[in-house]
């Protein structure tokens, strides 16, 4: 059985990507096609801020690519050094809240120490960072995305915790995104799932979807990387056959096992 995912591959250099892995061993036949392109933004501000960790309380991040844009900056020799002399010491001895084991691996690649990667999305984070950080401290530096939910920033200021957005990078639709997904439903025909990871990716995917597949739309089980894209998919009229009950492989697999498991009893 197919299974199609509207993701980006992990980087080549750490080796297959692991949804791909995990499905495999499902038996299912899955293929990637990436949605989104990401140009990065104000990385001399971020790297400013980066610089005074006494400013700041913590460090929170909702996305690899906030790590991604920190990575950026500490490819310049000068700022590398830096990081790695004293900044990186100096941030160690503050939180670094991430929400997703995805985040948290990004986060010990530059040599931080992540917590809360079990919350599994924004609103559980944020119920966990109100209950370890105090009312009125200094603000936590909250690197972003352009499209960032409000959940979090909304709970934490209802809760008295500051909190300082930065938008480091802004969200595009992948340049190639309706080639290839022509190309994969004329090769490959209509796939028994297909995985959105994003809202974003629902946002540029399911009209040309809808067309692809026409009157066999209806045969397709739709399943989420988590809550917030399910509500997306839900709010474009997406029937949603499975959500992961975590953002791991292992889970999202599970999940549509069972759900093309129900549909073939």
């Amino acid at each position: 059985m197919k299974v199609l995912l509207l993701k980006d591959p992990k980087d080549k250099d750490s080796g297959p990507d692991p949804y791909m892995k995990e499905l495999g061993s499902y038996g299912f036949e899955a293929t990637l096609i990436p949605v989104l392109s990401f140009e990065f933004l104000s990385l001399e501000s971020l790297f400013e801020k980066l610089s005074h960790p006494e400013c700041y309380e913590g460090l929170v991040f909702t996305s690899p690519r906030a790590l991604e844009a920190i990575k950026i900056c500490l490819k310049e020799n000068t700022k590398s050094e830096t990081w790695s002399k004293s900044l990186k010491q100096r941030w160690n001895s503050k939180p670094a809240y991430v929400v997703g084991k995805a985040t948290a691996s990004l986060v010990e690649e530059i040599g931080l120490t992540p917590q809360g990667e079990k919350s599994g999305n924004a609103e559980k984070l944020a119920e966990y960072i109100c209950s370890r950080e105090k009312r009125d401290s200094s603000a936590l530096l909250f690197p972003c995305g352009a499209l960032k939910r409000e959940v979090l920033p909304t709970v934490l200021r209802e809760k008295g915790v500051p909190l300082e957005s930065l938008t480091v990078y802004q969200t595009t639709q992948h340049a190639d995104l309706q080639e290839s997904l022509s190309s994969y439903f004329s090769q490959q025909g209509i796939p028994a799932s297909i995985v959105f990871f994003s809202p974003s990716g629902v946002r540029f995917c399911l009209q040309h979807i809808q067309k692809l597949s026409g009157d066999f739309i209806n045969n397709i089980k739709f399943a989420a990387i988590g809550p917030t894209t399910a509500e997306a998919m839900e709010a474009a009229g997406i029937p949603v056959s499975c959500t992961a009950e975590t953002p791991t492989p292992q889970d999202l697999a599970a999940g549509i096992q069972k759900a093309l498991h129900l549909q073939n009893c």
